[in-house]
């Protein structure tokens, strides 16, 4: 009877030890997939995390970081679901590289916020610049319409201009064929803001068809970018008071019946234009 007692007792024990063996193996089976599980989202973490950040030093240790979770789960793919001490170890290893990867986070975090400032920054920096190159372009062509205003303040100006078409005994010329010269006169008004000194006039004599006056050829003026030909140059000096000027031409070509033009300039403006009909 004792002999048997011990037998049963021995084999409820030897039950008991084999269910809680295979419990404990069921459990480390479960641990194991966890880990793998949990070692995996790492891996794919430490993919997103590296997209976030430009900061290179960084980037290379999250690199490595990465490979050595990669190696981690290698290991823990060859390791049996019933060696507990190697799953155990990989346990202590995910957390140690959980607080890694909490560091590397917070790191981030601080950088981007770090960034975002600086881009804050730098959207005011580059405003106030914009602002002040946009006032100071609205300066410039501010000063560009002033300096205008004064040019065309200081410009000479002819008015009163009268031609004459006069026959050969100094007479007004009553038919174009009987003109042989042309006297022309036109008053410099007074400008106080215009430069005094000596001024070149040029005086443009146009036929109906456009064409020019000209004793010469080389006879040219500069004006806006061109050469114009003319037909009398005059000096003056200018004293910024009203001026009365008279100026000749010698009739020694053929003129016909028609509407002429007479313009005359000064250092690259017009100052004044007339026009004349002489009749057939």
């Amino acid at each position: 009877m004792l002999v048997l007692a011990i037998i049963g007792v021995t084999s409820t024990l030897l039950f008991h030890e084999k269910k809680a063996n295979r419990e404990l193996v069921q459990e480390f089976k479960l641990d194991k997939q966890d880990l793998e599980n949990e070692y995996t989202n790492f891996a794919q973490q430490y993919d997103e995390l590296k997209k976030t950040v430009s900061n290179d030093s960084l980037s290379s240790l999250l690199e490595q970081q990465q490979i050595k979770t990669q190696r981690l789960l290698e290991e823990l793919h060859t390791v049996k679901s019933s060696n507990a001490l190697e799953i155990r170890r990989l346990k202590k290893e995910l957390a140690l590289l959980r607080k890694v990867m909490v560091g590397y986070i917070n790191q981030i975090d601080s950088l981007n916020k770090v960034n975002s400032q600086q881009k804050e920054q730098i959207a005011v920096v580059t405003k106030k610049y914009n602002n002040a190159t946009r006032q100071i372009s609205s300066l410039s062509v501010e000063k560009e319409n002033l300096h205008k205003q004064v040019n065309l303040a200081a410009q000479l100006d002819a008015s009163n201009i009268s031609v004459d078409a006069r026959n050969k005994r100094g007479k007004k010329a009553k038919h174009v064929k009987a003109v042989v010269k042309f006297a022309i006169g036109f008053t410099v008004v007074k400008n106080i803001t215009a430069e005094t000194g000596n001024r070149t006039l040029y005086i443009r004599i146009t036929k109906p068809d456009n064409s020019v006056l000209t004793k010469n050829a080389s006879d040219t003026f500069a004006y806006e970018n061109r050469r114009l030909s003319y037909s009398i140059k005059k000096y003056i000096e200018y004293t910024g008071q009203e001026q009365t000027v008279m100026v000749y031409w010698d009739v020694n070509e053929f003129l016909y019946a028609g509407t002429y033009r007479v313009e005359i300039f000064v250092e690259d403006n017009l100052i004044g234009s007339q026009t004349f009909t002489l009749n057939s």
